[in-house]
């Protein structure tokens, strides 16, 4: 029986028994090749970061090991204290870490510094109490994988889980921030604000285009209010660009 994942609103996820089914036809974002190729790459590194690639089902739907534990795809719904928290910003830094290393001059990287994700928020990280309370331990939703710099994943998570929109303080989110920054253990930040900025300006337009275009998650992703809200967070950030740095 399948079972619809909250995650899968974009990109018709759905959980089958102890596997994630996700489509890879027509309209499917990112190069589902390079994903299988990556998933394979990492298992191979006996990485446990990531969901495992275990074929193509008869839909013609790529196959992925489902990751048990916390997901917060209901981030504005509220989450548990700890998956906000400073011991899962530094997880996630250090998770983004080991996959940054782990590619890094690969055939997978080709000219670039290494593979991202390009898509990281609390939404797409699965969480477990290992003693400590609820902290990162994988990455899912890996569409949209790439070969890019560190800073893009860095910058990224910063945005989506240090809360760069409008209506957060200046001087927490930087805060947030760091304990990213140093979880990840990066030094030179110089460009953190303005690649964040680009992300920004980049995610608004791609909706933006895609829902122009016709594709349904790309319109119903509009029509929530998903551009309105990023195209706010990129004027806030640009306000406090220098506070940010």
């Amino acid at each position: 029986m399948e079972q619809a994942l909250l995650g899968g609103r974009v990109s018709g996820a759905v959980r089958v028994g102890d596997t994630v089914r996700r489509p890879v036809g027509p309209g499917a974002q990112g190069d589902p090749q390079f994903v299988r190729e990556l998933l394979i790459f990492l298992e191979r590194a006996g990485w446990a970061g990531a969901p495992r690639f275990l074929g193509v089902d008869g839909q013609g739907r790529q196959v992925l090991s489902f990751l048990d534990g916390h997901v917060a795809w209901d981030w504005e719904g509220g989450q548990p204290e700890a998956v906000g928290g400073d011991g899962s910003l530094a997880r996630a830094g250090a998770l983004a870490r080991e996959l940054h290393d782990l590619t890094a001059g690969t055939a997978l990287a080709g000219e670039s510094e290494t593979v991202c994700h390009n898509d990281l928020w609390p939404g797409n990280i699965v969480y477990r109490d290992l003693g400590q309370g609820l902290r990162p331990v994988a990455f899912i939703d890996w569409d949209l994988a790439s070969p890019g710099a560190r800073l893009h994943d860095v910058a990224r998570l910063c945005w989506q889980y240090a809360g760069w929109w409008e209506g957060s303080d200046p001087a927490e989110v930087r805060r947030r921030s760091q304990v990213i920054c140093e979880g990840y253990g990066l030094g030179d930040r110089s460009e953190l604000v303005e690649t964040v900025l680009w992300w920004q300006d980049r995610c608004w337009r791609g909706i933006d285009q895609a829902a122009e275009a016709g594709d349904p998650a790309m319109v119903r992703l509009r029509d929530s209010g998903a551009v309105k809200q990023v195209k706010a967070g990129y004027a806030w950030v640009a306000r406090h660009r220098a506070e940010l740095r």
